[in-house]
C-alpha cells in the first residue's frame, strides 16, 4: 500500500472513530437528562446506571452507525478538497477510482466492525439496554395491551385471543381449537380468560367436542381448568428480536411463523437490518467521496450540508420504510433493502460526474 493509501485510510479510520467518541458522549448525556429523575425516584443502582451506559454505547453506535460514517468522510474529504490536496493527487496522474481505493479499503475494515456489532454484539447490548427500562424505570410495564394474537402451538393446537392486558394476566374473546390433520376435533371459547395460581379461569365457557354423528356442546358460567400453554405465549417481549444473535433470530422467527405470530414483518425487519446496514458503509462512503472531493465556493460548509441532507434523508426513508413494514403487509425485504438500492443509484451517478 503507497503513502497516499495510508495518508487517506488513517485519515478516515481516524475521523470515524473522532465522530464515535464525540457523538455518543452527547447521546449519553441526552438519555440521561431524560432519565435522571426516574433513576433517582427507583433508586437505581450505581452499578446498574453504568452497565446500562456501556450497553447504551453500543446500542446507539449501531443505530446511527451509516450517520457516523458519512459524516466522517464529507469531513476529512472536504478538507482535503480545500487544501487542493486531492487535485494534486489527481494532477499526478492518479485516477478517480484509483484514488477511491483507499476508501473502499476503510470501508471493508468498518463493514467488517459493523458485521460484528450487529451480529454478536448489538443484540447483547439491545438485551441489557432494554431490561434496564423495564427493570428500574418501568417496573414491570412490559406490555399495556396486546390485541388480536394469534398462536400456532403445535401441528394440531391453535389459540387466539384479544385484549391481552398482561399485568392483569388476562385476555378477552379467548379460543383454543384442537385438530387432528385437518379436521376440528374440539373447540374451546371463553368471552374473558384469566390466569390463577398455574390454572385459568374461563368466564362464559363454552367447549365444543366434535363427533361423528354429532357434536358435544359443555357450558358454564366460570369454569376453572389446565391448558397447554403458558400465559407469555400471548405475549412475545416486543424487543425480543432485537436481543438475538444472527442464528437465533432466524429460528425464533421459524418458530413465530409456525405459530402464526402477527409480528413476523417486525423480526424480518431486525433480520434484513443485520445485513443491509454493513452493505450501506460502501454505498455511503462513495456517496461522500463524490459530493465532498470537489472544491465549491462555499467551503467545507456547503459539502457539510449536502451530506448531512443526504444522510438524514437515508435515514428517514429507512426508518419510515422499516416502520411501515411493521405495522402492515408491506415485504420487509424491500422495506430494508430500498434504501441502499435507491442510494446505491444515486452513489453510481454521483461518481460518474465526480470522475469526470
Amino acid at each position: 500500500m503507497k503513502i497516499l493509501d495510508w495518508y487517506i485510510l488513517k485519515r478516515y479510520l481516524g475521523t470515524f472513530s473522532t465522530m464515535i467518541l464525540l457523538f455518543i458522549p452527547i447521546g449519553i448525556i441526552v438519555d440521561l437528562s431524560e432519565k435522571i429523575d426516574n433513576i433517582l425516584e427507583h433508586q437505581v443502582p450505581f452499578k446498574a446506571v453504568v452497565f446500562y451506559y456501556l450497553d447504551f454505547t453500543i446500542y446507539f453506535a449501531n443505530l446511527l452507525f451509516p450517520l457516523f460514517v458519512f459524516l466522517s468522510v464529507i469531513w476529512f474529504t472536504s478538507k482535503l478538497a480545500n487544501k487542493t490536496e486531492i487535485i494534486a493527487f489527481l494532477s499526478s496522474g492518479v485516477s478517480f477510482y484509483r484514488f477511491l481505493r483507499p476508501y473502499m479499503i476503510g470501508a471493508v475494515i468498518i463493514c467488517l466492525g459493523a458485521l460484528a456489532l450487529g451480529l454478536f454484539l448489538a443484540p447483547k447490548a439491545s438485551q441489557g439496554f432494554n431490561e434496564f427500562k423495564y427493570s428500574y424505570l418501568k417496573k414491570g410495564k412490559k406490555a399495556q395491551e396486546t390485541r388480536n394474537i394469534y398462536r400456532q402451538l403445535n401441528d394440531s393446537v391453535f389459540l387466539y385471543a384479544d385484549d391481552f392486558r398482561p399485568l392483569q394476566q388476562s385476555a378477552s374473546y379467548f379460543t383454543i381449537e384442537y385438530f387432528s390433520g385437518n379436521t376440528l376435533k374440539t373447540k374451546i371459547s371463553a368471552k374473558k380468560i384469566i390466569f390463577k395460581d398455574s390454572i385459568y379461569e374461563l368466564q362464559d365457557y363454552v367447549k365444543r367436542t366434535v363427533l361423528e354423528n354429532e357434536d358435544i356442546i359443555e357450558k358454564a358460567k366460570t369454569k376453572d381448568t389446565v391448558l397447554p400453554f403458558n400465559i407469555d405465549e400471548f405475549t412475545p417481549v416486543t424487543y425480543v428480536a432485537e436481543t438475538l444473535n444472527y442464528n437465533d433470530l432466524k429460528a425464533f422467527i421459524t418458530k413465530e411463523r409456525q405459530r402464526g405470530s402477527s409480528d413476523i414483518n417486525r423480526y424480518q425487519v431486525v433480520a434484513y437490518k443485520r445485513w443491509s446496514i454493513p452493505i450501506s458503509v460502501f454505498i455511503l462512503t462513495i456517496i461522500g467521496v463524490a459530493v465532498s472531493s470537489m472544491k465549491r465556493r462555499g467551503g467545507m460548509g456547503i459539502n457539510l450540508a449536502i451530506g448531512i441532507s443526504l444522510a438524514f434523508a437515508f435515514v428517514f426513508l429507512d426508518k419510515v420504510l422499516g416502520t411501515i413494514a411493521n405495522q402492515s403487509d408491506f415485504p420487509p425485504l424491500i422495506a430494508v433493502w430500498f434504501p441502499n438500492f435507491l442510494f446505491g443509484i444515486l452513489a453510481v451517478y454521483l461518481l460518474y460526474n465526480a470522475k469526470r
